[in-house]
């Protein structure tokens, strides 16, 4: 195997699925930060099954968010062409791609998560079950928080629906947990600082997360979270244990609510593909505990390598 310094490395932007835009922005960053520190970079366009990779490539570094980059497929093709890739492996990125088989995963391991069902959107009589209202509909195959909405009235329960059938048929109803936002990276064996997402205006979705797509929305971000050492450690341990019972490889990002009336965190889901720009979440958690953003980079790659 060839040191990082040595390697051609392709980094995979785009993909077909709807957070295409936040993949391109993610590669241009990561590509910025591997030149001068690897031997060759070249950001490929994904936009499906069938993309070209260059020649003499030594690793595929997948910033490909949601769709065809997340899921396992991404995965699945590159292991057919005997490409080595960045992160977790395909069955891994499947499961934690899936809301409702990664929720499983974590009450199966104990890991601390709302409360949640599945309906159906094309049942007569949609209703949200025994979760009620309020609640949290969310596609379950979906990132970035497309899709997903805050119920509190039975109003925005039929809106919700309607929205989120464009996704899927089946949809994941889960408890309102109202509290502090957080997320926290795991790289190898190491947890980084919590990181507080306090949203300017109602929570984290899609605007809030990426105004400069968007027009509209915005963040504050608090890295370390301003929390008790006792909370803390709550709270990335909870990480930790989600991240290790859906048995992923490399790095990931864990969402995590904080309850207001508690301080009992309560997992969300675990990303596998997190933004990679110099100020997404996980290279601002990384910067905190003293990795910068090229390192940071390198630090994935060479812990991929391994996995090959």
């Amino acid at each position: 195997m060839k040191e990082v310094n040595e390697m051609h490395v392709a980094v995979l932007a785009g993909g077909p699925g709807s957070e295409r835009e936040v993949s391109i922005a993610s590669a241009k960053g990561v590509a910025g930060a591997l030149e001068g520190n690897v031997a060759k970079v070249t950001v490929v366009d994904v936009k499906g099954a069938d993309f070209l990779l260059p020649d003499h490539v030594d690793v595929a570094f997948n910033v490909i968010h949601g769709t065809f980059g997340e899921d396992g497929e991404l995965q699945a093709e590159l292991e057919k062409r005997g490409v080595p890739y960045t992160g977790a492996r395909r069955e891994s990125s499947k499961l934690a791609f899936d809301k409702i088989l990664s929720k499983n995963a974590f009450l199966l391991e104990g890991v601390s998560t709302p409360d949640s069902e599945v309906v159906q959107i094309n049942q007569e009589n949609c209703t949200p079950g025994s979760i009620g209202i309020p609640c949290v509909v969310k596609p379950p195959r979906e990132g970035s928080s497309v899709g997903v909405h805050l119920v509190e009235t039975p109003e925005k329960w039929i809106a919700a629906i309607a929205d989120a059938g464009r996704y899927s048929e089946d949809v994941m109803v889960e408890q309102l947990i109202r509290g502090k936002e957080l997320t926290v990276g795991i790289v190898g064996d190491e947890i980084l600082p919590v990181v507080h997402i306090q949203p300017r205006s109602g929570f984290y979705d899609i605007s809030n997360k990426y105004p400069w797509m968007t027009g509209e929305g915005g963040t504050d971000y608090f890295c370390p979270a301003h929390l008790s050492d006792e909370v803390t450690r709550a709270v990335q341990e909870q990480a930790l244990r989600a991240h290790q019972s859906l048995g992923i490889e490399v790095y990931s990002r864990v969402d995590v609510l904080l309850r207001e009336e508690d301080n009992k965190p309560f997992v969300l889901e675990v990303n596998t593909i997190p933004g990679m720009t110099e100020s997404s979440l996980l290279p601002k958690a990384a910067s905190e505990a003293g990795i910068n953003y090229a390192n940071l980079c390198l630090k994935i790659i060479k812990l991929s390598c391994n996995f090959d």
